[in-house]
């Protein structure tokens, strides 16, 4: 875990979300930091932004934002219970999480679905539709 390169107790912010499995891939973590999706401190950070433990990070996953603390370092991907040591999320995040998947779900039944998919002719008209309406504009 120590390289020459690096001091003992840093790591690349990049390859601590990727060894404690909240992307999959490196190159997806990079996405997320470049994108504004991961934060430090409140703050946007550059990938290869050196973390040590105590750290606070914000991260948005899809309709979840999680709140952090870095509790460990690793640069070896590992199981999810190992992974799970890296990190612990805030109470209040939490809760605020829990909280948002209760209300989208309570609002599950409101949306009105198709029974179907449209067909052929269906299809056509929804296009006709959509490009008479872009050139109206």
């Amino acid at each position: 875990m120590t390289d020459a390169g690096r001091s003992p107790g840093k790591l690349r912010l990049d390859k601590w979300l990727w060894a404690a499995r909240f992307f999959k891939t490196r190159s997806l973590a990079k996405a997320a930091i470049e994108g504004g999706k991961v934060q430090l401190a409140g703050q946007r950070v550059k990938v290869s932004r050196e973390i040590s433990e105590g750290d606070i990070l914000h991260i948005r996953q899809g309709w979840d934002e999680r709140v952090v603390m870095v509790t460990g370092l690793s640069d070896q991907r590992r199981g999810a219970p190992e992974a799970q040591l890296l990190y612990e999320e805030t109470a209040a995040s939490v809760a605020k999480r829990e909280a948002e998947a209760a209300a989208r779900k309570a609002a599950g039944g409101m949306i009105d679905r198709p029974a179907h998919r449209p067909n052929k002719k269906q299809r056509r008209q929804i296009h006709r539709f959509k490009d008479s309406s872009t050139r109206d504009d």
